[in-house]
């Protein structure tokens, strides 16, 4: 099992300061150190917890990252890129040829290395001498991140091993899958534990990115929706949101404006709970890039057409040119038409094109319909060091206000005066009237508001709609669900393949 053979770095462990922690964090950890000696005081302590942060890279960091991932799997966007081989795993997910041997591994490997770090933390970190109250904040840090890796891989394998220590040579040939049901216990364990010693909130100069009390009760409210436990996920979400369109008691708020949403320089607003940071100083090159040391935001380069060039006087916007996955479908160009968050989201290529206002070559797949959110401007490329494609700055949200308020009146089973309201603040921020209250409203209004952010395919698996929307993709139902496991991690292991793969 290669993650196990990964983490099981039972003499030594490496933590990198990564993407997802350069906002918080001076500390550079370098180098080889002994867990035996290790942990001795806060800042041997806060560097291991900067390595468990920097899993949250997963996000939109490296070719393999969870936003292209599973926008490619969804009705409302293909896996694009540059040819048919274009990323053996993303293309499989896209058209549902994917397979045990061309599953890319980092989905499993990189989650379980975050969780490997974390069961350290929670280890050696106790016998640590520091101060009480610190201590027991970074333990309930680690908590809700270790959860929040074991939601990504339930969601993602559903079949997948539940490590609460860290194993040994000895022990690691012998690891067996848990049910779901005993991983989600133990994310709704871990959760609870963590939110009574996080902060309500952090200084935003020193801190940004750090986990917070609402966004562990915002994890916790999605695994337990994604249980169909609507009444406990309704009532943890609740402490989230606040009243509707307000200010909640974390300072959580709509922002006025969609499309600053989107604004590389809007970092860390009043609507992100919990976002993946980047940063265009890390130097990042080709030599690590994807490897968990690279800073960029890679999304922002994959999403991006190829070759695009201004034509003279031009008046449309001054893009770098990428890599051209994640192009939307023509059907949901044609939903999303005439929707106030319409440019916001979708940059409308082909129109400019045959406007002749920009050039450009069509990749695979090619619909002209490119991802606005995550698309750079001229403005965002780097100018220091390192490849100017991996050094893109711009955060990624993991999950934002607008969400958990639609999350919420889900939970609510879409009636009431207060799933109404949810629904209704959504709408107005993007300039919308109210409609009824309802599931089909709900999803219809998800479909809108979250789109490309690696939400949709989630979704429909969670609504039971995927084999539906799904099908002439190819889809198979009770095996699309999931992914399969890595045909590697099996090997000499007690693991057993996902059905149907």
């Amino acid at each position: 099992m290669k993650v196990i053979k990964l983490i099981i770095v039972v003499f030594t462990i490496f933590f990198t300061t990564t993407s997802c922690d350069k906002e918080f964090l001076d500390v550079s950890p370098k180098g080889q150190f002994l867990s035996e000696n290790y942990y001795a005081d806060q800042g041997q302590a806060f560097s291991a917890l900067v390595g468990v942060y920097d899993v949250l890279r997963k996000n939109s960091g490296g070719f393999e990252n969870m936003i292209a991932m599973m926008n490619a799997g969804s009705d409302d966007q293909f896996a694009g890129g540059g040819g048919a081989s274009d990323g053996a795993g993303i293309q499989g997910f896209s058209n549902y040829t994917l397979n045990p041997v061309i599953m890319p591994e980092s989905f499993w490997n990189d989650h379980y290395q975050g969780i490997f770090r974390a069961n350290t933390i929670l280890l050696k970190v106790p016998s640590t001498t520091m101060d009480e109250s610190l201590k027991a904040r970074y333990l309930a840090e680690t908590k809700a991140l270790r959860a929040l890796y074991y939601f990504n891989l339930v969601r993602l394998f559903k079949n997948v091993p539940l490590l609460l220590d860290p194993l040994t040579a000895t022990n690691m040939y012998e690891v067996t899958q848990s049910s779901p049901a005993a991983v989600y216990a133990q994310i709704e364990k871990d959760l609870n534990e963590a939110i009574a010693n996080l902060p309500a909130t952090v200084p935003l100069s020193t801190e940004a990115g750090r986990m917070t009390k609402g966004a562990a009760q915002a994890i916790l409210g999605k695994a337990l929706l994604y249980q169909n436990k609507g009444a406990q996920a309704a009532a943890v979400l609740a402490e989230v949101n606040g009243t509707p369109g307000g200010t909640s008691q974390y300072g959580y708020k709509l922002l006025g404006n969609f499309d600053d949403l989107w604004v590389a320089s809007n970092k860390f607003h009043s609507e992100n709970i919990l976002e993946c940071s980047h940063s265009s100083a890390g130097n990042s090159d080709w030599g690590w890039w994807g490897a968990g040391n690279d800073e960029g935001n890679t999304l922002n380069v994959m999403v991006g057409p190829r070759s695009y060039a201004l034509t003279e006087e031009s008046l449309a916007p001054d893009l770098p040119s990428g890599w051209s996955f994640n192009v939307f479908t023509q059907d949901f160009y044609n939903v999303m038409k005439g929707d106030p968050r319409f440019h916001a989201t979708i940059f409308d290529l082909k129109e400019l094109s045959t406007l002749g206002q920009a050039n450009y070559i069509g990749g695979y797949q090619n619909t002209g319909y490119f991802l606005n959110k995550f698309l750079p401007r001229r403005a965002d490329v780097r100018t220091g060091g390192g490849a100017l494609e991996l050094n893109y700055r711009q955060n990624t949200p993991i999950i934002r206000l607008a969400d958990t308020y639609l999350m919420e009146a889900e939970a609510l089973g879409g009636t009431g005066p207060r799933a109404q309201a949810l629904l209704d603040a959504v709408r107005n921020r993007a300039g919308l009237s109210s409609v009824p209250v309802s599931l089909a409203a709900i999803k219809a209004e998800r479909r809108l508001e979250l789109a490309g952010e690696g939400h949709r395919f989630f979704d429909l698996v969670r609504w039971g709609d995927a084999a539906t929307k799904l099908a002439d993709r190819g889809f198979k139902s009770g095996k699309n669900e999931i992914f399969p496991i890595p045909v590697r991690e099996l090997n000499g292991t007690k693991l057993v393949q996902n059905p149907g793969y």
